[in-house]
C-alpha cells in the first residue's frame, strides 16, 4: 500500500503562493494526498494559490476529488484575515466541485469565514474515514485551538493542523478555542496514535518540517504537564 500513497507536503510562500505576503508570513502547509493508482487525492487546507495546488495535481498525474478542513481560520481555507482575503476554499470551488470534508462543530464558522454554502460542506463525526481510492483517511476530532478542529490520519501519518506543532500547539486564547479541550485532545484523543506516526503539522515553526510522534511527545514542551491542573497554569490564560 505505501508504493500506492501519494503524499506532498507543500509549503505557502516557497512552494506556491511565492508573491503572497500573507503566505509568506504565516508558512502554513498544504498537504496532497492521494492514491496513485487510482489518481484519486485530496487536498489539506487549500488556503493559497488553488490555480498551483490544481497544477500540481495534474502535473503529478492525480486529480482532486475533495477537500479535508483541518479548522475554519483563513489561513488554512480561505476569508477574510487582518485586512486581507484568502481565496481559499471559495475559489476552488469555482474551479471544480468537490466536497469539502469539515468536523460538524465547525460548520457555522467556516460558512462565515469563508461564504460557501452549507450545501457545498460534507460534515463528520471524530472516526469517520473518508477514502481516497484505496486509502482509508481517519478524522479524529480534536477541539481545543478551534470546536471543530479535526487531525488526519493515513498511513502512519498523522496530519495535525494547529492541533499539535513539532513545538508547541495551536492558540487557546482566540474565539471559540478552549484550554481545556486543547489538554484532553493532546493528551486522550492523539493517545490512541502510535510514538512511529509520523506527525505534518500546519505550520513550519521548527526546524525540520515534520517528526514522529514519539519524538515530539518527549520534546515538546506542551507534553510537559503531566495534570490537567498543570496544564492549566501553563496555558490556561
Amino acid at each position: 500500500m505505501t508504493e500506492r500513497l501519494y503524499f506532498r507536503q507543500l509549503l505557502s510562500g516557497r512552494d506556491l503562493a511565492t508573491d503572497d505576503m500573507m503566505a509568506r508570513q504565516m508558512v502554513n502547509f498544504i498537504y496532497l494526498i492521494g492514491d496513485r493508482e487510482t489518481g484519486e487525492a485530496v487536498v489539506i487546507d487549500p488556503a493559497y494559490d488553488v490555480a498551483t495546488i490544481l497544477e500540481t495535481l495534474e502535473a503529478d498525474g492525480m486529480r482532486l476529488t475533495g477537500v479535508l478542513a483541518t479548522h475554519y481560520h483563513a489561513d488554512h481555507i480561505g476569508g477574510s484575515m487582518m485586512g486581507f482575503n484568502v481565496a481559499g476554499i471559495s475559489e476552488l470551488l469555482e474551479h471544480t466541485s468537490v466536497p469539502i470534508h469539515l468536523q460538524r462543530d465547525e460548520l457555522d464558522y467556516v460558512t462565515k469565514t469563508t461564504g460557501v454554502s452549507k450545501n457545498e460542506l460534507t460534515l463528520h463525526d471524530s472516526g469517520d474515514i473518508v477514502q481516497v481510492g484505496s486509502l482509508d483517511i481517519e478524522l479524529i476530532h480534536t477541539p481545543g485551538h478551534t470546536p471543530g478542529s479535526q487531525c488526519f490520519l493515513v498511513a502512519n501519518r498523522l496530519v495535525s493542523g494547529d492541533t499539535l506543532f513539532l513545538d508547541g500547539c495551536g492558540r487557546t486564547d482566540l474565539p471559540g478555542s478552549d484550554p481545556h479541550a486543547m489538554y484532553e485532545s493532546l493528551t486522550q484523543k492523539l493517545s490512541k496514535v502510535p510514538d512511529k506516526a509520523l506527525l505534518y503539522p500546519g505550520h513550519f515553526y521548527s526546524p525540520q518540517p515534520y517528526s514522529s510522534l514519539g519524538e515530539t511527545r518527549r520534546e515538546n514542551y506542551v507534553f510537559k504537564p503531566k495534570t490537567e491542573e498543570q496544564w492549566m497554569m501553563m496555558f490556561g490564560h
